[in-house]
């Protein structure tokens, strides 16, 4: 039976590739679409799940924008990986159908209420809208969330500042009550995600899908592959990592991963910490296990789920 999702994203090229993994999946059911702000504002993620919806003739799926700011601090946004639009390098169509009425929060509560199982939630971005929905509908989030699968944080280090990752740097309070709620979480962090590379010859082979989504990711990735090559050299990818697909491509072959469970919680008081995911590895502590950690992938399994995602495509 597919597994029932709730996508809250920030598109954001990754982002998209994500969408797009369930989509094509015929193990995941993707309900509902919400957008943050994070990888670009709040009004240009949203266009861009939308664009991408569009694309993949998937109109039918509702979406909503949520909060506009982080919960405590000013929004920082990505645009230097992510381009002006948050998806620079493809002819994406304009959206040919309407937002949903309602904010992100209500969406949620509204697919969830109508489904006749649990559901998992999948935050790629900032976890504004999941923090929030958790404060709102406390009940309603025990009852039908199955699980909330994350991209975001890292053990030991970060890529926006020295030991935090962007997701969680952008609303570390968010990320705090959502992995301190009771509800059982997927991380995949940084350990996991900087694994999970597309390399620049793979990257070119897309420009051989015959159908408009594979030549879209054609541009798409071509563009994103630019910062971690020429532009931030530091890091010595030899691709570009695709951070937010992992957590579609653990829902649909965890066996493509390795994972620990641990104790994960958020730093939102140090001066150099805001941020960190405070990862208890080694259980020096007491505090529950409340997350399971991807720390490892099986990168050709990953790159074929990608490839023949992409093909699956109608012309």
């Amino acid at each position: 039976m597919a597994k029932k999702i709730i996508l809250d994203c920030d598109p954001g090229h990754d982002d998209a590739l994500a969408m797009t993994l369930a989509v094509a999946s015929p193990k995941i059911d993707l309900l509902a679409v919400t957008t943050s702000a994070g990888n670009q504002t709040p009004d240009k993620t949203l266009n861009n799940a939308m664009r991408m919806l569009t694309l993949l003739h998937r109109e039918d799926i509702p979406v909503a924008s949520g909060n506009r700011t982080p919960l405590v601090k000013p929004l920082e946004t990505a645009g230097n990986v992510h381009g002006k639009t948050g998806l620079d390098g493809a002819d994406l169509p304009d959206p040919d159908f309407k937002v949903q009425d309602m904010p992100a929060i209500d969406l949620i509560a509204k697919t969830l209420k109508e489904s006749n199982e649990k559901v998992t939630l999948v935050v790629t971005g900032p976890m504004t809208n999941a923090a929030l929905f958790l404060r709102v509908y406390p009940e309603l989030a025990k009852e039908k969330i199955d699980q909330i699968v994350f991209m975001g944080g890292a053990w030991g280090f970060g890529n926006w500042v020295p030991s935090v990752e962007f997701n969680i740097y952008v609303d570390p309070e968010a990320a705090k009550i959502v992995l301190n709620f009771g509800i059982p979480t997927v991380m995949a962090g940084l350990n996991v995600t900087h694994k999970a590379q597309i390399m620049k010859d793979e990257i070119a082979s897309l420009k051989n899908i015959d159908n408009p989504v594979g030549q879209a990711f054609h541009g798409l990735l071509n563009f994103f592959e630019i910062y971690h090559d020429e532009e931030d050299p530091r890091w010595g990818f030899k691709g570009a990592p695709l951070h937010d697909p992992c957590t579609i491509a653990w829902l649909i072959d965890p066996d493509m991963f390795k994972a620990v469970k641990m104790n994960v919680d958020v730093e939102t008081e140090g001066e150099l910490t805001r941020g960190e995911t405070v990862c208890d590895y080694y259980r020096q502590t007491d505090k529950p296990q409340n997350t399971t950690v991807l720390l490892d992938i099986d990168r050709q399994k990953f790159i074929d789920l990608i490839m023949k995602s992409l093909k699956s495509f109608s012309k």
